[in-house]
Order: C-alpha cells, then structure tokens, then sequence
C-alpha cells in the first residue's frame, strides 16, 4: 500500500460536512497535544501534511486525508482543559455523528502519551470502543522521550492500566526515531484488507 501519495481532502466542522465514504478509513484517536498529528507525519512521510498544533485543542475539526486505498481520519484531540464547555459538546456531537455515521471505519488507532497514565477521557474512549466492538489498538507514542529502564518501567504500568482491554493490540511509537511505523503500517494494511474481504 502506498502510504506516500496523500493528499488533504477537507476539514469537516459539522456531521453534514462529512465527505462521501468511498474507501476504508483509517481513524485516529487521542487526548489533545498526543502526537497525532506527528503519527500521521510520520507515517506518510510528510513534515506538514497534518499540522502540528503548538496550542493544544486548537484542532476542532475532523480532517481527512485521501490515499489511493483509503482515507486517513484525524479526529479532533479531546481533553483539553481550557476549551469553553460549549466547544466540547459541539466536539463530542461531531465525534459522535462520525462514528455512528455509518462510515466505511477499517480500523481506529486510539492513541496514548506512554509517558502518564491513561486520563479518564482516555479510558472513557477506549471503554466506548472497547464495548461496541470497534476495530481498534493502542499506539502508544512519544517513547524516544523516555531513557531503557524508565520505558521498560512504564510499559510493565501499561500493560497494569490497560488489562482490562483484553486482546487489543499495543503499539509503541516514536515520530522522532520511528520505533514502531512499520507495526503501525502493517496493522493498517492488515486491517483494510480485512475490511474489504468483508464488504
């Protein structure tokens, strides 16, 4: 799969701007400032293609990504402290409208800093998805931040916080050193094929 040729198709602010689903989509999940943004950078090896926000919580739209074979879904980061109780609603109905929108979702890669323990957003995404089956695994990013032992120590505490999600798959992620991109690649590519044995 050619995870290089992709371009920005639109931000969609409301669930009636939704584009049309013609191809699987590959959607990414995650507490504002996780280093989405740097995932999807990194994995189709452009700089800006999803831009890096240095202000958490200023992405309040859904932003898809258009390869030959499928569409990558930025969703907008959630979590963060200092957005008015309004914004957040209108960001949980657009999440929301997305994911029960009947969209051609082949895969959803909810996303963790490895560095703190999972927020209760964070576990109250991951019970969502967890309950209704949802195709999902974990990516856990920023790993080049941490020295051996205190990585070795905080994947033994992830794999403590996060035993109730029995048979997800982890992922650990680095967009600096690239631990990890050809998993997320594979599981990708897996998953699309996957998908489209299905439909």
């Amino acid at each position: 799969m050619n995870f290089n040729k992709v371009e920005f198709e639109l931000a969609a602010g409301t669930v009636a701007q939704l584009p049309e689903k013609n191809k699987p989509e590959i959607v990414f999940s995650g507490h504002s400032n996780v280093g989405k943004s740097s995932l999807i950078n990194k994995l189709v090896q452009r700089k800006n293609l999803a831009r890096v926000s240095s202000q958490p919580g200023k992405t309040a739209t859904i932003n898809f990504y258009n390869a030959e074979e499928f569409k990558l879904v930025d969703l907008p980061g959630y979590g963060y402290a200092k957005v008015s109780k309004a914004e957040k609603a209108r960001w949980a109905d657009l999440v929301e409208g997305y994911l029960s929108a009947d969209r051609n979702i082949a895969l959803i890669i909810q996303i963790i800093d490895i560095r703190h323990k999972p927020t209760k957003d964070d576990y109250d995404m991951l019970d969502f998805l967890y309950n209704c089956n949802a195709p999902f695994v974990i990516v856990l990013t920023k790993t080049d931040k941490l020295k051996k032992t205190a990585y070795e120590k905080r994947m033994d505490e992830v794999m403590d916080e996060l035993q109730n999600y029995e048979d997800i798959e982890l992922i650990p992620f680095s967009a600096v050193n690239g631990q990890g991109l050809t998993d997320v690649k594979e599981v990708i590519e897996e998953y699309i094929e996957g998908f489209e044995e299905e439909i």
